[in-house]
């Protein structure tokens, strides 16, 4: 999956304008322009479309978590480098405040069954034993379970105009 698509899903699935998403960036103090922006956003065919780097989509996430959860300390860490979906998975579980039983409702909701000890796996350091890569598979259903719980179809249709 990449950053672009992600970055989308979620942009998608909370409602976030162009301003909100720089808001977000800026949580992190990180600057972003509309332009960028705009250019994350459009499709990968699209002309004028940009990619979203892993320390760019690390910053986004850094600044949900701020958003969501407020400042720790008062240091914004440092967006990552590299950045894998195990380690998306875990911001996103970090920003929303979701416990095991809650992420593993947003994969049912999905018809995507995961136990709890398969689900734990994703949280733990890459050399231990029980570590199990995400793959692009699980975190795209995360994401649509997300939208699922947070956008319903309801909802959706209200904004629209449709309702």
């Amino acid at each position: 999956m990449t950053n672009n698509n992600c970055l989308r899903s979620l942009r998608y699935t909370f409602a976030l304008n162009n301003t909100k998403v720089i808001e977000i960036f800026s949580l992190a103090k990180i600057s972003v322009s509309d332009e960028e922006v705009v250019g994350w956003l459009k499709r990968d065919e699209d002309s004028g479309a940009l990619e979203l780097s892993d320390s760019q989509l690390a910053g986004f996430l850094n600044g949900f978590i701020i958003k969501n959860r407020g400042e720790k300390d008062e240091t914004v860490p440092e967006p990552e480098k590299v950045l894998s979906n195990n380690l998306v998975l875990k911001k996103l579980k970090i920003a929303l405040n979701l416990q095991s039983d809650e992420m593993k409702e947003i994969l049912d909701s999905v018809d995507f069954s995961m136990s709890k000890h398969e689900l734990s796996a994703f949280f733990r350091k890459p050399n231990n034993k029980n570590y199990r890569e995400c793959l692009d598979q699980v975190l795209r259903m995360f994401l649509k379970g997300l939208q699922l719980k947070y956008r319903p179809e309801k909802e959706v249709k209200k904004i629209r105009g449709t309702e």
